[in-house]
């Protein structure tokens, strides 16, 4: 089995090579190499992995993608996710609430986010090629759980505008945000680790501290 996850893991690593210029990614598909067998028992119990985990305070983020134009639905058809008759969900933008965000490197300018390879808004920013950072703040608690739900029109009633160099939406009010565009996709697990290369970024002027997630609830900063 090991022999066997370093082939794909290989085979990954040529398809993303291929893919490191702008412009659309492959939403790659969940593997189904497993170097765990069904029977075996895994190292680490799950709910014991989030509790210990949760003990690491992290920022929150929101990631968002401009809509990609489609042919119009089809006359007739039903709408899927929410949408309105002729309209197709992906004219409209993405977005999903992201912890998992970091710096990564200096020189060049590079980011990385993860996000679950079952993640249904995925699939739509791999296909934008491009995407925003908004970093929340301490009172946008109610915008992150906006952006957590699925199979809503998440951006509706929510003030944005397009980030200068992709178009993607860069929400109001938010104390920063970094304007990306795709540059890697690697696997990691059940999760896809997507780096992406800054074309620009800023300030809001925000200046009412972070939102953090600690333990399953959010939090402030507060300087002694």
């Amino acid at each position: 089995m090991a022999a066997a996850a370093v082939r794909y893991l290989r085979s990954d690593r040529t398809r993303t090579a291929a893919r490191m210029t702008t412009g659309p990614v492959e939403a790659l598909p969940r593997p189904e190499l497993r170097c765990v067998g069904e029977d075996e028992r895994a190292p680490v119990d799950q709910a014991e992995f989030r509790r210990v985990l949760g003990h690491f305070a992290t920022g929150i983020t929101v990631i968002t993608a401009p809509g990609a134009p489609t042919a119009p639905t089809v006359s007739g058809a039903p709408a899927t996710d929410d949408s309105e008759p002729g309209e197709h969900p992906d004219d409209r933008p993405a977005g999903f609430a992201c912890q998992s965000f970091s710096s990564l490197s200096l020189d060049p300018p590079l980011v990385v986010f993860m996000v679950g390879r079952t993640s249904t808004t995925w699939p739509r920013i791999a296909r934008a090629g491009v995407f925003c950072v908004n970093v929340l703040g301490a009172d946008q608690g109610e915008l992150c759980r906006r952006f957590a739900v699925s199979g809503t029109d998440k951006f509706a009633g929510v003030a944005h505008e397009p980030a200068p160099v992709t178009g993607s939406p860069r929400l109001i009010g938010a104390p920063s945000w970094i304007d990306c565009a795709i540059h890697a996709v690697h696997t990691g697990g059940d999760h896809l680790i997507v780096v992406g290369r800054v074309e620009a970024l800023g300030t809001g002027g925000d200046e009412s501290g972070p939102l953090l997630f600690h333990r399953g609830r959010f939090g402030g900063f507060a300087t002694d």
